[in-house]
């Protein structure tokens, strides 16, 4: 670990595709890189990350393990650990870590991910990423013509359901607190066979470790086999609070699914010399594009660096030569 007083060239925040991804290229281009990660992946609970090319079906945790290892060995460092908070200097930013302390960084890469606000339905969050799921590109195909509901739990439910019908001829829309389709949406979910369920889910039956159905509160059980929900969500930020990053509400089209950090082509942010990468400002991003995001912003620092170490060079040549 550099000390207090020596800033490392970038500091990710964040262990994940994104930020792993981004320290790796930091690190290949000789950047001092330090990635801080608490330690807890939105896809833990996973059986596989899929449609990543080469890599279809790795556990999400093997691959992160990988990750670590490619980017300590190219000088990287990695430590488990929590920013408490952190303060904009005038050479960079200045971060308190749980339990490393205070580091300094020139340049910091966000790749904090979401959070889900998922919906209090009784043991809804401990079957979460395993048969509880929320994407039909993520988890799709490993359910594919099993009996799947989709919970009325946000704006774009109905959507997707719509989505999962492609896989599975059994599915069933429970409309919960969700949006009770208008004629035009019960058109098409009739056309496809879509089963609409009316009610509030109450809990979850499981048997053997294993979804077998929910629980409605007029006393209605419906087998299932997968459930899907699109809950809102907000970026992590907790302890950054003290540079200025400022969230947006994410929409698709005239409708709010959550919130989000925004950033430009090249994944800066409003606040100067902050970058971020992955679901914390793309929560439409799967792992695969978080990890093209984190190369995509870490050569972006890369470059801005290099401008600045060119003319700290300049400046320092010109005072030496009088």
């Amino acid at each position: 670990m550099k000390t207090e007083q020596d800033a490392y060239d970038s500091v990710v925040i964040g262990g994940g595709a994104a930020g792993l991804s981004g320290a790796l290229a930091l690190a290949r281009s000789r950047r001092s890189v330090l990635v801080v990660d608490a330690g807890e992946p939105r896809n833990a609970a996973a059986d596989g990350v899929h449609n990543y090319l080469g890599l279809e079906g790795t556990p999400p945790l093997d691959l992160l393990g990988r990750g670590i290892e490619e980017v300590r060995g190219y000088g990287g460092e990695v430590v488990q650990d929590r920013v408490v908070s952190a303060q904009s200097l005038a050479s960079g930013f200045r971060l308190t870590l749980r339990k490393t302390g205070p580091v300094l960084a020139r340049r910091l890469l966000v790749a904090t991910g979401l959070i889900d606000d998922l919906p209090p339905v009784e043991g809804l969050a401990e079957r979460w990423g395993r048969d509880v799921l929320h994407c039909p590109y993520c988890h799709g195909w490993e359910v594919r013509d099993q009996a799947i509901g989709v919970l009325g739990a946000g704006p774009m439910s109905i959507h997707q359901a719509l989505l999962f019908r492609q896989l599975s001829a059994n599915v069933t829309y429970l409309v919960h607190t969700g949006a009770e389709p208008n004629a035009e949406e019960s058109r098409r979910l009739a056309a496809r066979d879509i089963i609409v369920v009316r009610g509030r889910v109450e809990s979850l039956d499981v048997t053997d470790d294993r979804l077998t159905g929910v629980a409605l509160d007029d006393g209605l059980v419906m087998p299932l086999d997968a459930l899907t929900v699109g809950a809102p969500f907000t970026p992590r930020l907790s302890g950054l609070e003290g540079i200025g990053l400022e969230m947006q509400d994410f929409t698709m089209g005239d409708t709010v699914l959550g919130a989000h950090l925004p950033v430009d082509a090249a994944g800066a942010t409003a606040v100067e010399g902050v970058y971020a990468a992955g679901n914390v400002c793309d929560p439409h991003a799967t792992v695969i594009g978080a990890a093209a995001a984190g190369l995509n912003a870490a050569a972006a620092i890369n470059a801005e660096l290099v401008s600045e170490d060119i003319r700290l060079a300049v400046a320092q040549r010109d005072v030496a030569r009088g």
